[in-house]
């Protein structure tokens, strides 16, 4: 039974005892031509993988003439078997490109390198490192939403195999979501718009004493870790988009009692940073891309991310993750996220994603 390293630089000092092996677009001909094609409206099973294993990288890189693209092909993921997927995502947003834009940063589970600085369209090569076990199958499938074909996807799958996984290994997940607009009780502006003052005046309170309200990150079901979440927000009227706490209910029964078991102060202090968010990309947090280089904490779209990844978030029964849009949820912006968590098996099956039109982003 193989046993996994807990670190990845100390488990080099261990003897492995599984074959690497790997999937991938190359060329079988001998040519040159390493890709795969997708028409509009087909999927493809990039990879169909049998016994246990663990998948340990992912590398995409696509052309494709739709610029929408990175919104447009939908990732998803199966464990051994089961109908529902447990990774179902925009492929740019499962690698941390929000809004369809191509861009480069680099944290622990994800790097992206291309030429532009958030360009709409283009090529930019993907890296996943996640780990990602199965103990009976896995399947890795893109779909084509666009209009357009896919001309050339290019992938590696890297992956292990085993002759065996522990029993009580949990399998990887990630779910995208949307709300635009967020309901925010002022309408637009901020907390410290000229919107908000006025209700203020009027008697309206910015108190919130429940996550009704709140943007949802993540509902799931069964024992697992909670292991982070990237945001791709965009301003629908000037001001700070942040100052929203986030608010974690850890193995509730019915009702969810107030207060949450994790309360946080605000949206900048979840995500690690402080006085706003800074254009950087760290190795657990960060702000990837902003849209406007000066004044970005107060419009324009953003990308931002938080990753637990030594400081993982254990629930034995369910959890729920969620987080104001703005303090006391007065913001009414448009918030996309992919969160990421590990659990057993069944996993609670997704709402189902957003049509294609849903997905896009909004211009300026």
């Amino acid at each position: 039974m193989s046993i996994l390293p807990v670190h990845a630089l100390s488990g080099l000092t261990v003897a492995r005892d599984f074959a690497a092996a790997r999937v991938s677009s190359w060329d079988t001909r001998g040519r040159n031509a390493d890709y795969w094609h997708i028409e509009p409206g087909e999927t493809r099973v990039l990879a169909d993988l049998k016994g246990a294993g663990v998948i340990s990288h992912i590398w995409f890189t696509i052309n494709s003439p739709d610029k929408l693209y990175l919104r447009k092909l939908v990732l998803r993921i199966y464990w051994d078997g089961e109908a529902s997927p447990s990774v179902e995502a925009p492929v740019g947003d499962f690698f941390g490109l929000g809004h369809a834009r191509a861009y480069s940063y680099q944290c622990v589970p994800f790097n992206t390198s291309c030429h532009g600085k958030g360009n709409l369209g283009g090529g930019v090569a993907m890296n996943c490192w996640w780990q990602m076990p199965f103990h009976k199958s896995a399947r890795v499938e893109i779909e084509n939403q666009q209009e357009e074909p896919v001309r050339s996807f290019y992938f590696y799958i890297d992956y292990q195999k085993h002759q065996s996984l522990s029993e009580d290994t949990l399998h990887f997940h990630a779910q995208w979501r949307r709300e635009n607009p967020c309901d925010g009780w002022t309408g637009e502006g901020s907390y410290w718009g000229s919107r908000a003052w006025a209700l203020r005046e009027q008697g309206e309170s910015g108190v919130n004493l429940s996550d009704e309200k709140n943007y949802l990150i993540l509902e799931a079901e069964g024992r697992g870790h909670y292991v982070g979440v990237n945001f791709a927000i965009d301003h629908q009227a000037r001001g700070w988009w942040g100052e929203g706490d986030d608010m974690i209910f850890i193995d509730r029964d019915g009702e969810r009692a107030w207060p949450p078991d994790m309360h946080g102060t605000g949206s900048e202090d979840y995500l690690a940073q402080a006085w706003g968010m800074q254009n950087n990309a760290h190795m657990y947090n960060g702000q990837s891309w902003a849209e406007l280089e000066d004044n970005f904490n107060d419009w324009g779209k953003v990308c931002v991310y938080r990753y637990h990844i030594v400081d993982p978030i254990p629930f034995t029964k369910n959890i729920r993750v969620s987080i104001e849009h703005g303090h006391a949820n007065d913001r009414s912006d448009d918030w996309s996220s992919t969160a990421y968590w590990y659990q057993t098996e069944p996993h609670k099956v997704f709402p189902p994603l957003p049509s294609m039109d849903l997905r896009l982003p909004n211009f300026l």
